[in-house]
């Protein structure tokens, strides 16, 4: 009996270690299905996405793909099988139902986002595709973030559907009349015309692209004048400071500046600067950008000149002036866009004159991400919409600023999306 009793013993311990041997197997082959469920979305996405372009999937992570997709499909494949031939397909929700359901909806909002992310980025519609280009090949620091996804060729392709053609004339001064009665045409004239007899400006907010704009119309142009970082070739200075040390009414951004390797102190302008009839600055502005010099005469009139020269902005009487574009109007005729512009969207500002004299400064801000702001064709609509006869946008992003009476009033963001500005060399003001 006692041998009989062994052997039974025996082989009931024989059968628990097979069966929970197989329970094991059971579970594990759950849990590697599940990752597989998980993982062949990601591993296809990873291969579309190295099929445009490898900066972001390289051949290691790509070979790494591929292997991880076979081994996800084998396992999801061989759990299939099993089911199959088990018939226990009854059984899938009968323990853990609520984990497994759990799972499961995981699983399917896993896939449809990941294919939704797909659709966005490579399917038919490309308004998503021409906004990340254009906006992050604008930015100059931030371009691998097109980069990443898309080809040499499909970043070409989209550059090639939005750009900007300036409009190539030199600005007509007869065209800007001083103290000519006008009436209000539209509600922008009206709410240009509303103002104090003495008012030197008048700040008017709206929005862009749901985000927060500010204009500043300037009554008397012969206030507006160009200020200098005081350390101007070494180090760039808040508009702020420049604002707070000129006592003046209302500040901006000026032109660009030299920032190699994205990493400068902002103190090294471009192009052509006056400042009072002082030649600040009288570098080469470089064929690959739009625009020029953007400044104000003697007589206080507002001109844009392509290939300038120091020399020869003081030929022409300017008498301050930075170097910045594109040109957005020029003697009433706008620029032609095709698209957005072939800047994206971003934090901006603009400066314009109206046939009456009355000046322009925009400053639209961007949003937290920095996804949103104004493109090119915002800056052009919002500048024929007050009546500018010549405009042109000045530099944007981290170094929009508007500021009145010493304080920040706009909400620029950084590329670390801190809310700050940055420092930089010239600012247009306007003063007491």
């Amino acid at each position: 009996m006692k041998n009989k009793k062994d052997t039974i013993d025996f082989l009931d311990n024989k059968t628990n270690k097979k069966k929970k041997k197989e329970m094991n197997y059971e579970k594990i082959l759950n849990i590697l299905s599940t990752i597989g469920f998980f993982l062949i979305p990601t591993t296809i996405s990873a291969l579309i996405i190295s099929s445009h372009s490898n900066l972001l999937i390289n051949t290691y992570l790509r070979l790494t793909a591929i292997i991880l997709l076979f081994l996800s499909v084998t396992i999801i494949i061989t759990k299939l099988i099993e089911l199959l031939i088990t018939g226990n397909w009854h059984h899938l929700f009968k323990e853990n139902k609520k984990v497994k359901i759990t799972f499961l909806i995981l699983i399917v909002l896993y896939n449809i986002c990941a294919c939704s992310c797909l659709i966005i980025f490579y399917g038919p519609n490309k308004s998503f595709r021409d906004w990340l280009v254009t906006t992050a090949m604008a930015t100059k620091n931030h371009q691998y973030y097109c980069q990443w996804f898309y080809s040499e060729d499909e970043i070409n392709e989209v550059f090639n559907n939005n750009f900007i053609t300036e409009v190539v004339e030199e600005t007509n001064k007869d065209l800007i009349e001083f103290n000519k009665e006008e009436e209000a045409k539209n509600e922008y004239d009206k709410a240009i015309f509303d103002h104090e007899d003495d008012a030197i400006y008048k700040m008017i907010r709206f929005q862009v692209n749901g985000c927060d704009a500010y204009l500043a119309v300037i009554y008397d142009p012969s206030k507006i004048k160009v200020a200098t970082s005081k350390n101007i070739g070494k180090s760039g200075e808040y508009v702020v400071k420049m604002a707070q040390r000129e006592n003046a009414l209302v500040a901006i951004n000026g032109g660009g500046f030299y920032d190699p390797n994205y990493s400068s102190a902002g103190g090294y302008p471009i192009g052509v600067t006056i400042k009072n009839k002082e030649i600040i600055t009288n570098n080469e502005y470089g064929t690959y950008h739009n625009g020029g010099l953007v400044g104000f005469t003697d007589d206080n009139k507002l001109v844009l000149v392509k290939n300038a020269t120091a020399p020869k902005a003081l030929e022409m009487n300017v008498r301050d002036a930075v170097s910045y574009g594109p040109f957005l109007i020029v003697n009433g005729k706008a620029s032609y866009t095709r698209g957005n512009g072939g800047m994206g969207y971003a934090a901006r500002t603009a400066i314009g004159q109206r046939s009456d004299g009355i000046v322009l400064l925009l400053v639209v801000d961007s949003n937290e991400t920095r996804t949103k702001g104004a493109s090119i064709v915002d800056l052009t609509e919002i500048m024929q919409n007050y009546g500018a006869i010549n405009a042109s946008a000045l530099d944007g992003g981290t170094s929009s600023v508007m500021v009145e009476n010493g304080k920040l009033i706009s909400d620029p963001i950084d590329s670390t999306f801190t809310h700050k500005t940055r420092p930089i060399p010239t600012a247009f003001i306007v003063t007491k």
